[in-house]
């Protein structure tokens, strides 16, 4: 039962209002105006206010902003026979948790309750899991990820990440430079996809005073300014061909020459990342195939999102902590975490960051449930799982199974290629197979079956 103050001038609200609360089973407060409302807070506490914009003096507006400025206060739901865009817009700026239009039914009422009283023990948040920086996961991939990336730090191998379009490429790009020896050097990020390919090369290599038309000043380039730092270059797959040659030889003679100038020697790490797949733009001679080796002499494939479920509210919780600022950060109760391992996120990490800036800016409760998410649309029936429901063990054998189908799907059956996706040793692998009764050949139980043609390994023969 929760205790509710009404706050409205008009006996016949009160009444009404009084008795559906009554019969909802909560317990209804009524007073007639502001001061009266701001004296009855003081007195007692109650779980939410029901307001009317327009009373005799103090009006809604400015009880909604004192009530706002007290220490815990409870949640102010405005009520207006007259709804405006201009007092709609202002009471949600001012904190009002709902801004609704009178009169108000019964089934309208209870829902606004559910929404904003405190949530029940299953909308409880989840876990907040900590995390060492920027660089979140702890997924298996994301743990290959983070080995390699502490293999790498301290040697200056010229590195290109690969992967789909937000999977956090520049985030990794920034891990290797931040654990590294150069980390006290500069870290410059240049995205070659959003330059013009006729200033890409004044931009990276710099240009001397004259060297043509605008050119007033010096410029150093940003090979220059990464100078004893790493030079990331993103989208590299789009860089013109003619660029390409440029670039190869600046990172083959660790000089560069400046538009209108001479060469001048630099001491930069350069890492790449591209989401195209440029073994396919090599073939199609788009791209140049000298340097693509040189780029590419260790190649870091990044997961799409998809790939890493264990990963998916550790991030989110950090995106709304991210998002909160100073304030307190929002939460995701088990059923919106569960909602979340059910998207496919197309857009990966980023736009998993940007549905939980969406909800962190239009969600007033602390908690973030499953209908705040409904935005992300309807995910296919496999893969609607409550993946967090039961206990604890039950959850983790749920996501371990569907791991290991989908490593065995995409090793097309190879048992010893599954167990290096995971992490694990082959013999766990047998074991958890056989354990949760799955096909080891990599066919799905839903039906979805891989290419028969495809050659399986010597191990595989022996199994």
């Amino acid at each position: 039962m929760a205790t509710i103050l009404i706050v409205d001038d008009d006996p016949a609200i009160r009444e009404a209002l009084s008795e559906t609360l009554s019969d909802l089973g909560h317990m209804p407060a009524a007073v007639i105006g502001g001061a009266e409302a701001l004296l009855w807070l003081e007195r007692r506490r109650a779980d939410a206010v029901l307001l009317d914009l327009r009373m005799p003096g103090m009006d809604g507006m400015e009880v909604l902003r004192r009530i706002r400025g007290k220490t815990s206060p409870p949640p102010v739901v405005i009520l207006t026979a007259v709804p405006t865009s201009t007092n709609t817009i202002e009471a949600m700026r001012l904190g009002a948790a709902d801004h609704l239009a009178k009169p108000i039914g019964r089934s309208d009422l209870a829902d606004l309750l559910d929404r904003v009283l405190a949530v029940p023990p299953s909308a409880q948040p989840t876990t907040t899991i900590e995390h060492d920086g920027d660089l979140i996961g702890v997924s298996a991939p994301m743990r290959e990820v983070a080995k390699t990336i502490g293999l790498l730090a301290d040697n200056d191998a010229t590195v290109l990440i690969t992967g789909e379009t937000g999977t956090g490429k520049e985030v990794i790009a920034r891990a290797i430079h931040h654990h590294g020896r150069r980390a006290k050097a500069p870290f410059i990020a240049v995205n070659c996809a959003a330059i013009p390919g006729e200033l890409l090369e004044s931009l990276l290599f710099g240009h001397v005073r004259g060297a043509f038309t605008g050119a007033v000043a010096d410029r150093l380039g940003s090979f220059r300014e990464a100078d004893r730092g790493i030079l990331f270059l993103d989208e590299i797959g789009d860089m013109d061909r003619a660029m390409q040659a440029k670039l190869l030889r600046a990172l083959q003679e660790r000089e560069v020459t400046p538009v209108g100038g001479r060469p001048v020697a630099v001491d930069v790490r350069v890492i790449a990342a591209t989401h195209r797949d440029l073994n396919l733009l090599v073939r199609d001679g788009l791209f140049r195939e000298d340097l693509f080796y040189r780029l590419g002499v260790v190649p870091l494939p990044l997961p799409p999102l998809r790939e890493r479920l264990a990963d998916i509210v550790p991030l989110a919780e950090h995106f709304l902590a991210v998002a909160a600022a100073s304030g307190e950060p929002k939460h995701l109760s088990a059923d919106a975490a569960g909602r979340l391992l059910q998207h496919r996120w197309p857009g990966n990490v980023r736009e998993l960051r940007n549905a939980m800036e969406r909800v962190s800016a239009l969600v007033r409760s602390p908690i973030v449930m499953a209908a705040d998410l409904d935005f992300l649309g309807h995910s296919s029936a496999v893969d609607e799982t409550d993946w967090l429901s039961g206990t604890m063990p039950e959850a983790v054998a749920r996501l371990e199974r569907e791991m290991i189908s989908r490593a065995l799907v995409a090793a097309g059956g190879n048992r010893t290629q599954a167990a290096e996706r995971l992490g694990i040793r082959r013999q766990l692998l047998h074991e958890k197979i056989a354990r949760y009764g799955l096909d080891p050949s990599g066919n799905r139980a839903d039906g979805v079956r891989k290419e028969d043609d495809k050659p399986r390994s010597s191990a595989d023969k022996c199994e």
